[in-house]
Parts: structure tokens; sequence; C-alpha cells
């Protein structure tokens, strides 16, 4: 999938210490996707027990994400 990051996920990934790394994995071998109504996709992924969440515009071309997060609720998202 092509993407390019948004100035705020650049921030928030590293304000909150996650590596572009993760982020690829998570968008390439996510474990679910969640496509809302306004095509906003939403990559998840656990990884080391915790929840990876990836926010994605595909409504762009190259999609655009918007946003990133982990945390530790697992079953609150899934």
């Amino acid at each position: 999938m092509l993407f390019e990051f948004s100035s705020h996920s650049l921030e928030q990934i590293k304000l909150r210490s996650i590596t572009k790394e993760i982020v690829e994995l998570v968008i390439n071998e996510p474990d679910e996707i969640i496509i809302e109504e306004n095509n906003q996709q939403i990559f998840q992924k656990i990884i080391e027990n915790y929840l990876y969440r990836v926010f994605v515009n595909s409504n762009k071309t190259p999609s655009i994400i918007k946003t990133v997060y982990r945390t530790s609720k697992i079953n609150k998202y899934l």
C-alpha cells in the first residue's frame, strides 16, 4: 500500500515512541481493518501485548496516515 505520513502522525509517532517500521508492519500485515463511513480506515495489529491503531485517509492518493497510537486496552477495540 502506498502512503504518506501527515505532519500530525509524525509528531505522534515521535511523542509516543513508535517506530515507522511498526507503522508499516501494521499497515502491511494488519490483524484487522475497520472501514468507517467516511472511508477512513483503521488498521489494527497486536504486537507485544499492545494494540497498535493506524488511522488512514484512503480518499487521497497516496493514502495519508492521519495518526497512530498504541493501547494496552486490547479488548476495548477488538
